[in-house]
């Protein structure tokens, strides 16, 4: 399942830095994945979108072991 995150990570990073920012991976614990929003998209004020609508759902989508995505 990691790796499976971490390449759907990749292509989240891609969308991610062209707004100035980035992600990381801090954790997988059973099926909650734990991230951690850096760069422009640390301070913006729609991050908590940005996991919900396009983090997460790409995340469940493309890994289907995944329940949630919480960034810490």
């Amino acid at each position: 399942m990691k790796d499976k995150v971490i390449n759907a990570l990749e292509r989240i990073r891609e969308g991610l830095k062209r707004e100035g920012g980035d992600i990381e991976l801090v954790d997988i614990k059973g099926s909650t994945v734990y991230v951690k929003l850096m760069g422009a998209c640390s301070t913006c004020p729609m991050s908590t979108l940005t996991m919900k609508n396009w983090v997460e759902k790409t995340l469940k989508q493309e890994v289907p072991e995944v329940d949630q995505v919480l960034a810490v």
